[in-house]
């Protein structure tokens, strides 16, 4: 199975502008995330931008890169177009965030493994939630699963809803999961979802997959044990900075 990782990188950002390119104990941060994918099993690894500095930056470090239109409203469609443009023959593409620094090889490797089930379509990573700052947490999509663990929704309110049960006590009665936010795609579905239409539950919690799901696509999801680390804001940096300086 031939897969190919890219790594969606814009230099516009509301909350952080730049911010693939903020110095992370002497490598930027689109520099970490590339070096974190390539040690996954991937045939090949790119980043996909609509940024010249980014493109010369990935450039310096002998890294793939692929110039893309300014103006795709989401990393899928920006990798689609990576996709094309790189020519290089794939079953499958894995979504990397290009914000995650610290992503480990081995959750890109269980994406990767969802695609050995000829049927799996779509992929995405879940973990466990443990604490109720979580649980409550509206920027922390949550998904509840079938019993073949493809996902039935995802909601940025807790679900299932507890009936019967104070709220505090919901994580003892029902075991919950938040959503990691790296996807992995057939090829031929990638191209298919960059065609549909924003829909109206997708419009209503602002979760792309959600699209999806209302259009008859099956999610697969795998469990992992990792916390991801996702840089956001300037406030998010200050804590990446001191996570590499307690390595070194």
């Amino acid at each position: 199975m031939k897969s190919i990782g890219i790594i969606p990188a814009r230099y516009s950002s509301t909350r952080f502008p730049g911010k693939p390119l903020v110095d992370i104990g002497g490598k930027t941060m689109i520099q970490r995330v590339y070096e974190q994918a390539k040690k996954a099993n991937l045939e090949h690894v790119v980043v996909a931008t609509d940024d010249e500095r980014i493109a010369e930056t990935v450039l310096q470090f002998n890294g793939e890169v692929v110039l893309t239109s300014a103006h795709h409203q989401s990393g899928t469609d920006r990798c689609f177009e990576a996709f094309q443009k790189f020519s290089y023959p794939a079953d499958c593409i894995i979504n990397i965030q290009g914000d995650e620094p610290f992503i480990q090889p081995e959750q890109i490797n269980i994406l990767l493994n969802c695609f050995t089930e000829e049927q799996t379509q779509l992929a995405t990573l879940i973990k466990e939630i443990t604490s109720p700052s979580e649980l409550f947490n509206p920027n922390t999509p949550k998904v509840i699963l079938d019993q073949q663990q493809q996902a039935l929704y995802f909601s940025r309110h807790p679900i299932p809803y507890c009936r019967g049960t104070e709220p505090e006590n919901w994580l003892q009665q029902h075991t919950y999961y938040k959503h990691i936010g790296i996807y992995g795609y057939r090829v031929d579905v990638l191209a298919e979802i960059t065609r549909l239409s924003p829909s109206k539950l997708e419009t209503c919690e602002s979760l792309e997959q959600l699209r999806w799901l209302e259009n008859g696509y099956k999610i697969k999801t795998a469990i992992t044990t990792y916390e991801n680390f996702g840089i956001d804001t300037p406030e998010d940096l200050e804590k990446a900075l001191k996570l590499v300086s307690n390595k070194l």
